[in-house]
């Protein structure tokens, strides 16, 4: 990667201290009071001070215009511009439902420039915060220094990069086949990888405070105006990885409508090298269908063995998803929501929908993950039901 230019570097360092210095005064103010879900009338000054620093070191980015630094400077700066127009959402600098357009206009127009460039969508994504976030001298780039919000960036970041390797184990199954014996190893590989998601998360779950995440961390991922168009907020499941183990172990499949509209609506959302990974595998044959269709081999020792551990994968996976569905959304957005006063209900969620119907497609994604059986939508529960069946006692 090239070096910074000047106003790269400065709005980078500008992010990285006085930005968080910033949100971490507004924060203070807001806890302290008994509505804190209230920011309006609160810290103006704090307020206008953010809107101005950010705008005058973004309007000298715009006027350098395209420095062709290469991807990676390009996505961190859209991250960093995402980072800023973020915050101004989250304390009512911007509002989509009051305008028609961002009156961050240099902010959107640049990050428009540089998405459309780069083929992603142009607001801070989840990558920003976790994957791809870089550390200096120890420290990652930050809404604020609160240890609740370092805390869960961390464990996202574990979980996410224990989804990956899990999906990359099955991936390398493919070429080599569902009978060969390294794919019995593989298999080991993804149930580890999922085991790390699931220690992961009951780390989380118990060490976050679900006041200070709900009141202080969740409202930086709240959907804002780039231009005239409303992004919803970045989604800790914006990545490849997690729909890769769904299709490649069949739990979810590419033609069913509802969940080919979970992927088109998340592509523009993950780095290119997933929107690719993640369009190849749509193509793939999941390796369910190919245990079904090699019943007549359920003698075979490799079989068998082999079987066993892809069930096991399956069984990770299904409790993963129940583990996020019914302990973290329960517990930091569902409960917490019901102590909120009327007119914040409808900035609850990041994804953009009402509470209430984000949590019945979160717990259909579940049930499908889960194989678990419902009569209202599709999923493998008859099918791993034959294929537990085929094992030998």
């Amino acid at each position: 990667m090239k070096a910074l230019t000047t106003n790269t570097y400065a709005f980078d360092q500008w992010i990285r201290h006085r930005f968080v210095e910033l949100n971490d005064e507004l924060e203070v103010l807001y806890f302290q009071q008994s509505d804190k879900a209230n920011v309006a009338g609160i810290g103006q000054d704090i307020k206008l001070a953010l809107e101005n620093e950010g705008r005058a070191l973004i309007k000298s980015l715009l006027l350098e215009g395209n420095t062709d630094q290469g991807f990676d400077a390009a996505f961190d700066l859209l991250g960093n511009v995402g980072l800023y127009m973020a915050a101004c959402r989250r304390h009512e600098i911007t509002e989509p439902s009051r305008e028609t357009h961002s009156p961050l206009t240099e902010a959107s127009a640049l990050a428009m420039h540089i998405g459309a460039s780069i083929g992603v969508t142009p607001r801070f994504a989840t990558a920003h915060l976790t994957s791809h976030n870089s550390a200096i001298n120890g420290t990652y780039k930050r809404f604020t220094s609160l240890a609740d919000e370092k805390l869960f960036v961390d464990y996202n970041t574990r979980g996410i990069l224990a989804y990956k390797r899990a999906a990359d184990a099955l991936l390398k199954i493919q070429p080599l086949g569902i009978s060969h014996p390294i794919s019995h190893d593989l298999l080991i590989v993804c149930q580890q990888a999922l085991q790390q998601v699931i220690d992961s998360n009951a780390i989380l779950f118990e060490r976050l405070d679900s006041e200070r995440f709900f009141n202080c961390v969740r409202p930086y991922y709240k959907p804002y105006r780039v231009g005239s168009q409303v992004f919803r907020g970045a989604n800790a499941g914006d990545f490849a990885g997690i729909n890769v183990i769904d299709l490649q172990l069949g739990l979810c499949v590419a033609n069913d409508p509802s969940y080919s509209q979970l992927l088109v609506d998340k592509f523009l959302y993950m780095m290119p090298e997933d929107q690719t990974l993640l369009r190849d595998c749509m193509r793939r044959e999941s390796l369910m269908n190919d245990f079904l269709n090699a019943r007549e081999h359920s003698q075979q020792a490799w079989y068998q063995a082999n079987l066993r551990e892809f069930l096991t994968a399956c069984e990770l996976h299904g409790a993963t998803a129940i583990q996020h569905h019914e302990q973290l959304v329960s517990k930091y957005i569902t409960a917490p929501s019901k102590q909120l006063g009327q007119q914040h209900l409808d900035t609850v969620t990041a994804s953009g929908p009402p509470l209430e119907v984000l949590l019945a497609s979160l717990e259909k994604l579940k049930d499908k993950r889960a194989a678990s059986p419902r009569r209202d939508i599709a999923t493998r529960f008859d099918d791993i039901e034959a294929l537990k069946a085929s094992l030998l006692i």
